[in-house]
Order: structure tokens, then C-alpha cells, then sequence
């Protein structure tokens, strides 16, 4: 699979990496709002991982919101995982177009068993 990694704090963005090279999928990654959508566009891949707190002109929320609007990417499945712990920002973020929530800290065994849930719905 093809997953593209939307965090602008380095370690946690380098820990997914990890996480998720060493279970043999390919990997983008993106600091900032328009460079996820530039990303998103050019390399199409088959899951987003969506950090809410994102330095720059978009926060998490407007990336959601542009991938659900745009034909090329309206189907990619996008797990959010972020800090924001309150049932508003959880509700926003599946009404933006978000197919599952996770609160950092976050279970790594539980995100790989949500990637091989998509994997297995993409073939």
C-alpha cells in the first residue's frame, strides 16, 4: 500500500514511518497542508494518515475537507491521529470526510490493524 503521512512534528512522523515501513508499505510524507494535497495529487496513494495540528495556511481539517472535495482523491481512506482528545474535533473530523479517529497516544498495534483493514478492503 501506498500511504501517505500528513505530520508536522518530525519524531512522530518518523515513528509512523517506521511503523508502517517495517510492515512493507510505501511511504510519502508531508509537513504542511498544500504539500499533503500536492502529495495526495501527484502520488495517489491508497491511505492518508492526517495529524489536525498542521502548521500553515491548512490545519488537518481543511486538508479532509479539499481530498473529500477533489475527484482524485475523494475515495482514499484518511485515519486521523492527533492530540485533540474532545468529542467536537472527533465529530468535525468524520464530518469533514475522515473514515476513522485516533487520539494520540495512539495504539500502534491498533493503527496497523486499521491499515490492514483498508488493505484488505483495497485488494
Amino acid at each position: 500500500m501506498r500511504i501517505l503521512i500528513v505530520e508536522d512534528s518530525d519524531s512522530v512522523s518518523k515513528m509512523i514511518e517506521a511503523l508502517v515501513k517495517g510492515r512493507g508499505h510505501e511511504v510519502q510524507t508531508a509537513a504542511s497542508g498544500p504539500r499533503a494535497l500536492e502529495l495526495a495529487i501527484t502520488t495517489e496513494p491508497d491511505l492518508v494518515l492526517l495529524d489536525l495540528h498542521l502548521s500553515g495556511s491548512y490545519d488537518g481539517f481543511e486538508v479532509c475537507r479539499r481530498l473529500r472535495a477533489d475527484a482524485r482523491t475523494e475515495a482514499v481512506p484518511i485515519v486521523i491521529i492527533s492530540a485533540l482528545d474532545d468529542s467536537e474535533s472527533k465529530q468535525r473530523a468524520l464530518e469533514t470526510g475522515a473514515n476513522a479517529y485516533y487520539t494520540k497516544p495512539f495504539s500502534p498495534m491498533a493503527l496497523l490493524k486499521e491499515i490492514e483493514g483498508f488493505q484488505s478492503r483495497i485488494g
